[in-house]
């Protein structure tokens, strides 16, 4: 017996692994369709939320920035006369 008839072929049906990859196609592209329109639909979501709003989120931004600089030198200043009126301890 030869060495070669006693290997066994792999009998592939290609017409089932072509559908097999349309229809994984089809899929992917009704997929990427699908997360399109759904971003379309979050995307104007949140512009007409931005738009209904009183204060536009650039200005509350700003607005809570000063507010955290502010109180940042606030704690400065009252560390800084906590600490020259203890005129350098570290008592409590």
């Amino acid at each position: 017996m030869n060495h070669h008839q006693s290997l066994r072929s792999i009998d592939i049906d290609t017409r089932l692994v072509t559908a097999g990859a349309v229809l994984t196609a089809a899929g992917a592209v009704v997929a990427c369709t699908g997360m399109g329109i759904m971003a379309i639909a979050v995307f104007a979501a949140g512009r007409r939320m931005v738009r209904a709003m009183d204060v536009p989120p650039s200005q509350q931004a700003a607005m809570k920035w000063r507010q955290a600089k502010e109180a940042s030198r606030a704690g400065m200043q009252a560390w800084h006369s906590a600490s020259g009126n203890q005129h350098g301890s570290l008592a409590p």
